[in-house]
């Protein structure tokens, strides 16, 4: 199985100077927990909805203004849309993180790969038991 199988298409980057409020409404519109941040065609960074709620709301210094430079997490981890499946979900292990961006050979973005969506069709000794056990309380 390849990652193009289990990622989720059309997901798009965004602009760093994209507002939180706006952001959230796409991770609502789309049902995604993250949105990779592109600037001058390339992947840099990364917002989940936790970094909108701990490094912009909850922030006493919070003004509506915050963009997705103010809380993304710089420095992108990605895969290919043609990697093993399986190779894929090891990175994420070892990133300890959740969501991949997916690219293509000419290094454009093509989707989002989600440990929620590997969890749904992957065989169960793909994943290992912490890549369960993280997806699990989050459903």
């Amino acid at each position: 199985m390849k990652v193009k199988d289990a990622m989720h298409k059309g997901v798009d980057w965004v602009s760093p100077d994209t507002q939180l409020t706006e952001l959230a409404k796409l991770m609502r519109d789309h049902d995604i927990g993250a949105i990779p941040i592109g600037e001058d065609d390339r992947l840099i960074g990364m917002v989940t909805d936790r970094d909108i709620v701990c490094k912009g709301l909850a922030r006493d210094s919070f003004d509506g203004r915050a963009t997705a430079r103010d809380v993304m997490t710089p420095g992108i981890h990605c895969c290919r849309d043609d990697d093993d499946l399986a190779k894929a979900v090891r990175h994420m292990e070892e990133l300890q993180v959740r969501r991949l961006p997916v690219i293509n050979k000419s290094k454009r973005m093509v989707g989002i790969l989600s440990l929620g969506d590997i969890s749904h069709l992957a065989p169960s000794d793909l994943l290992s038991e912490w890549a369960k056990s993280v997806s699990a309380h989050h459903h």
